[in-house]
């Protein structure tokens, strides 16, 4: 398996639910081993590929390390795991899935603590009067430092969460916290609230590849393959096909038209007036573009959904493999 392309998936709830959904729209099928307890596993129709299912926080850490070519995990883990994003990952392309926020909350009974510069005032405030710094619990040490050292935040501790973070201030073992939410709701029946520029990262699940992995021609392959599909299904759900007979008075100027509401047109022009017409349009200029079909005089305009639009140009493979070159 030295030459496998290794994938790294979550190995249990929404995120491994969600990431099958995500592999099985661009047609790649995991297959895990024996059961569920199997840790290994295949894609199914493209050879050269081990997958392996790992916690979340695991993948991070195999990206970095290089012991897997590509996962599927939390931009927050990446952001906290990895000291050189940049360096050691490409992020290739959000899943719409995961979602969650990182931020900073602060005791609703704090009413004049609005912003992180009244943070920054209250830290101050309690090294004068208490002689102890504010502890700020969380399970986001990296994140945290890097966000108030940009915020001038500067006089503070952190109390390293191992449980729920947001009942911290209550159980009195910190003033603060840092904690990923979805809907602030949990915060906010903890008497939390959240700082108005308090917002750390908006994150949700990426497709991770490893800058650190050995990336041989094998793997190279894999990663086209994987890639090339992946890239064919968001094109085609971001697109549509339209579909027309030529005007029986004749031609329209299909460049122009195309030109001026984002088309393509895949097969080129049709080559005579009882020829069909196909344009291929993003979804958000498809009623602009039939418009102007029936202005010309095309008839029986119609308007498809397509499953997979495959290019000579593979965007996502072709970015990865020029950060490797560089």
């Amino acid at each position: 398996m030295s030459e496998s392309l290794v994938l790294a998936v979550p190995s249990k709830g929404r995120l491994q639910e969600n990431a099958n959904a995500f592999f099985a729209r661009a047609g790649l099928k995991l297959a895990q081993g024996a059961g569920a307890r199997d840790y290994r596993g295949k894609l199914v129709g493209v050879s050269g590929v081990e997958v392996r299912y790992l916690s979340a926080s695991e993948i991070a850490s195999q990206l970095a390390s290089g012991a897997a070519h590509l996962g599927v995990t939390g931009e927050d883990l990446i952001r906290e795991t990895l000291p050189d994003v940049r360096g050691q990952v490409e992020l290739l392309t959000p899943l719409g899935f995961g979602n969650a926020t990182v931020v900073v909350a602060v005791p609703q009974a704090w009413i004049d603590v609005r912003v992180m510069a009244d943070l920054d005032e209250v830290a101050a405030t309690m090294r004068t009067r208490h002689g102890r710094r504010l502890r700020v619990a969380t399970k986001y040490v990296n994140l945290t430092r890097r966000f108030f050292a940009e915020t001038g935040v500067a006089d503070y501790r952190i109390v390293e969460s191992l449980g729920a973070t947001e009942g911290a201030p209550a159980a009195g073992s910190a003033e603060i916290v840092v904690d990923i939410t979805t809907t602030g709701a949990t915060l906010a029946a903890n008497a939390l609230k959240i700082l108005d520029d308090g917002i750390i990262l908006r994150s949700e699940a990426n497709l991770v590849a490893s800058l650190k992995a050995p990336w041989g021609e094998g793997q190279r392959n894999a990663l086209r393959a994987v890639l090339g599909r992946i890239s064919a299904e968001e094109r085609a759900r971001t697109t549509r096909e339209v579909r027309a007979a030529m005007p029986e008075s004749g031609g329209i100027d299909l460049a122009t038209l195309a030109g001026l509401h984002e088309a393509e047109l895949p097969y080129g022009a049709p080559a005579g007036p009882d020829g069909e017409i196909v344009l291929r349009c993003p979804e958000a200029a498809m009623f602009d573009l039939t418009d102007a079909l029936v202005a010309a005089g095309a008839r029986a305009v119609s308007v498809r959904r397509i499953d997979y639009a495959f290019a000579a140009e593979n965007p996502l493979a072709e970015r990865l493999l020029t950060r490797l070159r560089t």
